[in-house]
This record gives structure tokens, sequence and C-alpha cells, in this order.
């Protein structure tokens, strides 16, 4: 078992692996439904059940990377048949594209987050609240990092900037490319301690891993002269076993960064406001035109940023609008109410056009 303890096999997921069950392992590779995991006799592919298949309500439900499996081992070893998904201690899921009430699951048993973002272009603290919301929903600790310090003449003054928006969130400025600012990270990346790295292509995640790692196991397209972006050929998620035990798992680009279900992950994410909205006259305020309201006098007064304030009520609208497509009681209720409104706009009509 000491392989897989090196993996971050523990008495909390021993607890939940039955006599009949098979054999443990965890997966570190996943790419269009095929799984690479390891066991305690070393690394081999898995495939679903169709039970398992069969019984799964939805894609969070079946593996991700960093999950534990129970398996059964074909008759020749090489090759395991997954019985169940362990149960999870974390989970980094985002609102599937296109499938408003679908999460899709990028990583899973996670202790830290870290959310790469270039200092150039790619630096945008309303698309960092979104991935803080993800982190802290899902139980993981979200860690900034503001990569490609090099190309910003005042990193020092960005650090402090970002600090002070995201209070509570360790922040590191560092330079994957000329090995700056790595050190501060080996605080996470112990040994069976597993991370994740997100971010947009081109940040430098596939640069990092290598520094990290010490040699180049994920390749990077060419540097564009325009703005000095390497084009992340990362196609699949992916988890790494790093020279010093560290477990790190690297992940595709994301374009698009959809919210699931991450209501836990906004409070935490928007703590100033929270704490404003218990000032407020009613406690079912919106924040939006009510009086007496907390949140919008700290916004009038410049207490709040605006683009911090705006992000803040369309994430919870975003919030809103899922639980209406999937609680059917919710949804039910929002077609009355605009039932009701599109009889009253007829009912007005026909009093202008003097048919009433």
């Amino acid at each position: 078992m000491e392989l897989l303890a090196t993996y971050g096999w523990n008495s909390h997921f021993a607890q939940h692996l039955g006599a009949d069950d098979g054999i443990p392992v965890r997966v570190i590779s996943e790419q269009r439904g095929l799984y690479w995991a390891v066991s305690a006799s070393g690394e081999l592919p898995v495939e679903l059940s169709g039970r398992l298949r069969f019984d799964a309500a939805d894609p969070r439900e079946l593996p991700a990377v960093g999950d534990w499996l129970a398996v059964r081992l074909s008759p020749d070893g090489r090759m395991g048949l997954v019985v169940r998904v362990l149960p999870r201690k974390s989970v980094i899921a985002r609102g599937a594209a296109g499938r408003p009430t679908q999460e899709q699951i990028l990583a899973a048993n996670v202790d830290t987050a870290f959310v790469v973002t270039a200092v150039d272009r790619d630096f945008n603290p309303r698309r960092l609240e979104r991935y803080l919301a993800m982190i802290w929903s899902g139980g993981a600790r979200p860690v900034i990092l503001l990569n490609k310090i090099d190309l910003h003449p005042d990193h020092a003054g960005l650090l402090a900037q970002a600090g002070l928006a995201f209070p509570g969130v360790d922040i590191h400025a560092l330079s994957a490319l000329h090995g700056r600012g790595l050190d501060p990270l080996r605080e996470y990346l112990k040994p069976a301690r597993t991370s994740v790295m997100l971010g947009s292509s081109g940040v430098g995640k596939s640069t990092l891993l290598n520094r990290l790692i010490g040699q180049d196991l994920q390749r990077l397209g060419d540097v564009r002269a325009s703005d000095q972006r390497g084009r992340h050929t990362t196609s699949s998620r992916q988890m790494f076993l790093l020279p010093n035990g560290g477990l790190l798992i690297d992940t595709p680009g994301l374009r698009e960064l959809r919210l699931g279900d991450a209501a836990p992950g906004l409070s935490r994410t928007f703590a100033d406001i929270e704490t404003l909205s218990t000032r407020c006259r009613f406690r079912d305020c919106r924040h939006t035109d009510e009086p007496g309201c907390a949140v919008l006098e700290a916004l009038h007064d410049g207490l709040l940023a605006r683009s911090h304030y705006d992000n803040y009520i369309k994430l919870l609208k975003e919030q809103e609008y899922q639980r209406r497509r999937e609680d059917p009681a919710m949804k039910a209720n929002a077609k009355r109410r605009w039932k009701s409104v599109h009889k009253d706009l007829r009912s007005i009509n026909k009093i202008k056009r003097g048919e009433e």
C-alpha cells in the first residue's frame, strides 16, 4: 500500500471501501472517457462497468482525475473494471457548456487549487472572482498565481492591488519562464497532497508544471511575438507526481467558466458584501433597488467598487437562473409569474387601443 499512500490514500478513503468492492485505485488521467489509474501494484487502464454507466444520473457521478475508485481486476490483472467512485473530499466543478443544469468535474479530492493568471492581458479580477467562488464551493483552498511578472513594470504594485481585492487568499507573483518566485509554492506541494492548476490558455501553466517537475513533460507551443503568449497544448487532465512527493493536476485552458452550484463560494468570495447585507433593512434584500439597503449605500458612498458589486449581482442572477432550471417548483412559479405579467400586458394594450 506504500504506492497508494504516495498518491494520497488514507483512512478517510479506506473507510468507504467495502469488503466486496475490489481494490482501490486513483485516477491519474482521463481523456474522452478513457481512464488511467494507479493501484498498489502500479499503473493500469480502467473502464466503467455497464451498471455504473447506467446508474449515473449525471456526469458528476462518473470518475474524474483525482478520484479514488473501487475496481475489480481482470483475470490477468492488467485492467480494472470500475465498480464505484468513492466519496470525494472536495471537487472542482464548473457548469457544463450548453447544459445549465449539469456540471463538469475538472478535478477531485484536491487540497489546493492554483488559479494561474498572467499579469499582462489575462489579468481580470472579475474572472478571478468566478474561479474563487468555484473553488471555495468545492471545498478546496484557492491560491492565485500571478505569472509572467517579468512582463509587468510594477508587479509589486499589482500584487498589492490583488491582495486588497482578494483578502484572505494567498497570492504569489512569479515567472515560470525564468524560474523566479517558485519557492513559496513548496508549502502547498507537500508529499501526498494534491493540487490542481486552473486558468486560461497561454498563461504559462505548462511552463510552470515543467519547472516544478524539473523536465519538459508538458509540451508548449510556439510563443507569439505579438504578446509573448505560448499556445497551450494540454488537451487532457492529468496528475503528475512531483520530485518532492506532491501531486499536481494539469488541466487544459478554460475558455469559459460557468458556475455550477456555487452559493457557499459566493458568500466567501464576496464576504465584504455579505457582511454589509447583514445591515440591510429587509432580510431578503436583493441589493438592487430596495430602500434601506446597506450594500447600495456603500456603493453610493464609494466604499464598494462598482465592478465588484456588478459582478456579485451578475453571479447571483446566474445562480438563481440555474436553481429555477433545476427546481420544478421554482420553474413552475416562474412560469406562472411570467404568464401573469403577459396577461397584464395584454390587458394594458387593449386599454390603450380602446378595446375596453
